[in-house]
């Protein structure tokens, strides 16, 4: 199966920081010195987010997983040294340990005000900090087919990136709250099946007719195919603590597709599962990370997550050599031996009884390879 095109499978990353004030290690609004400083260095690559206390980065696009890397790790540098001298520090998590969302000054743009005035405090609140993935498509046909299979998987990943174990000064008891808090949002969570591209546009094309939406990019899903790009965009993950486990992730949702693409070409298909039974499986993932279980719909019983993802493994191995991804891959292991961004968060938590101490964590990890 040599001659499947797996270079269509390009890669773009979009990761949400945090700015924090190296004082008192609250969230901090910068009034976007950062973002106009980063924009001199590296243009449209970062952006000002809702939040002041946020900002957002994304990679060119990226021929493979390798220059995905590099981007990355440019990226957050770039941005750590620009922090700094403003006097600032980043963080990469899914949520702030301690910071209130009630003292965060939102970013003064007419997209955000609109959001605020219609959302109201469900947006105020959405102090959350998320990584995106797009992966590259030939067509908008073949993008719906994947979306549609890949959505069975995205517990499994999305397990794997859990990284918000807190909220506001307390232990929430999950391992990813960040989409607890987003769920207040319309058009959210795991997505509808949809049997061809025109359905999906019909569907998009209705919600703007009834002045639901303005344009598709406020179909705010766990997956989607982007509305603009030929790209599957996948949302569910939190923003890692390292370089290296964005990528990871990032490969593996690569993966994912490329493989769903060449079963497609040999006329196989993976079983389509329901909305409902997914979404059984993110909400296991978002309390329990990898430490918990997950549904095997085609056994019908609970399986031990870290099992499930190992199956996934096997299930992409024989494309990940064509891709050029093995090494990230392999990573997985590594998260499994260290636990997800929120273990090593509950950890310090642990051992020191002090959410600052996480903070100081999360910020010694921004910048780890």
């Amino acid at each position: 199966m040599g001659n499947l095109n797996y270079k269509q499978f390009t890669l773009g990353v979009e990761e949400e920081y945090m700015v924090l004030d190296p004082t008192t290690r609250e969230l901090a609004s910068h009034e976007q010195k950062i973002v106009i400083e980063g924009q001199k260095l590296l243009k449209d690559k970062v952006k000002a987010e809702m939040h002041q206390a946020v900002v957002e980065v994304g990679t060119d696009i990226c021929q493979d997983i390798d220059e995905a890397f590099k981007d990355v790790a440019t990226l957050r540098g770039t941005i750590a040294e620009i922090a700094g001298n403003l006097g600032f520090w980043m963080g990469a998590s899914g949520t702030h340990p301690f910071s209130h969302w009630q003292s965060q000054l939102i970013t003064d743009h007419v997209r955000y005000n609109q959001i605020v005035t219609e959302l109201q405090e469900a947006a105020r609140s959405n102090l959350i900090f998320g990584l995106h993935v797009h992966v590259g498509m030939e067509d908008r046909k073949m993008a719906i087919h994947i979306a549609n299979t890949a959505r069975y998987f995205l517990p499994h990943v999305y397990a794997l990136s859990t990284n918000s174990p807190f909220w506001e000064g307390r232990e929430t008891g999950y391992k990813s709250f960040r989409t607890k808090v987003f769920d207040k949002f319309p058009r959210t969570g795991i997505p509808d099946y949809f049997e061809s591209i025109e359905a999906y546009e019909n569907y998009v094309n209705l919600l703007i007719k009834t002045n639901c939406i303005d344009n598709a990019k406020k179909i705010w899903w766990d997956l989607r195919v982007h509305p603009f790009f030929n790209t599957v965009e996948f949302r569910i993950c939190d923003v890692p603590l390292t370089v290296s486990e964005t990528i990871t992730i990032a490969a593996l949702f690569q993966a994912i597709c490329a493989k769903i693409y060449k079963l497609r070409s040999q006329n196989l298909n993976f079983m389509i599962y329901e909305r409902a039974l997914i979404t059984e499986n993110k909400w296991r993932a978002s309390r329990y990370g990898i430490d918990g279980t997950l549904i095997d719909f085609g056994k019908e019983t609970e399986v031990n997550t870290r099992l499930l993802i190992y199956e996934l493994l096997d299930f992409v191995d024989d494309v990940v050599d064509e891709l050029g991804s093995r090494h990230m891959i392999n990573r997985v292991v590594k998260i499994f031996e260290t636990g997800t961004g929120a273990d090593r968060q509950l950890s310090v938590y642990q051992n020191t009884n002090s959410l600052v101490s996480v903070v100081d964590y999360i910020h010694e990890q921004f910048l780890s390879i």
